[in-house]
This record gives C-alpha cells, sequence and structure tokens, in this order.
C-alpha cells in the first residue's frame, strides 16, 4: 500500500466505502488528485501546451485555450498574458 499522510485515511475510507475502489486505488487516486492540485502554474501551461500541440493545435489557438483554463484552476493564478504564457513555455 502507499505511504499516506494519516490526514487522508478518512477520504481513503470514504471513498473505500463509496466506490468500487480498494484501499490501495483509492489511496493513489487521493494521491493523484493531490499532486494534480499542486502543480506549479508554469507546470501546467508546459503540460497543457505539449497536449494541445500533440493533438495539432496550433501556438494561436493552444494559448487563447489555456488562457481560458487559467482561471478555472483550484487556486487561480494572477491573469497571464500571452507574452508571460509564452515565456513559460519558451524561457
Amino acid at each position: 500500500m502507499l505511504d499516506r499522510p494519516a490526514s487522508h485515511d478518512d477520504l481513503v475510507d470514504h471513498l473505500v466505502r463509496s466506490t468500487p475502489l480498494q484501499s490501495g486505488e483509492a489511496a493513489r487516486v487521493v494521491l493523484d488528485v493531490l499532486a494534480y492540485f499542486d502543480e506549479t502554474i508554469e507546470a501546467f501551461v508546459r503540460r497543457r501546451h505539449r497536449e494541445l500541440q500533440a493533438r495539432g493545435l496550433n501556438n494561436t489557438e493552444i494559448f487563447d485555450r489555456i488562457m481560458a483554463e487559467l482561471p478555472h484552476r483550484a487556486v487561480a493564478p494572477p491573469e497571464l498574458s500571452l507574452r508571460q504564457l509564452r515565456r513559460i513555455v519558451y524561457g
């Protein structure tokens, strides 16, 4: 079983009771969700750029979509300009 903080045991137990997940699977789900929400804005922008580029979108479409997605993150970052997004991706 994966190591997890005791503070998440209640959430894992809840998932085991309310879903078909086993304890180990529920623990992995909790850790995956926590890691998702722990992602920095820079990592999110780079990851989404790669994902959208792999789908064949061009940079104009990619950056428009990323700018639209950012305010909907769990902790929304300050509004970033197109230039700031490009600097995150390309340095």
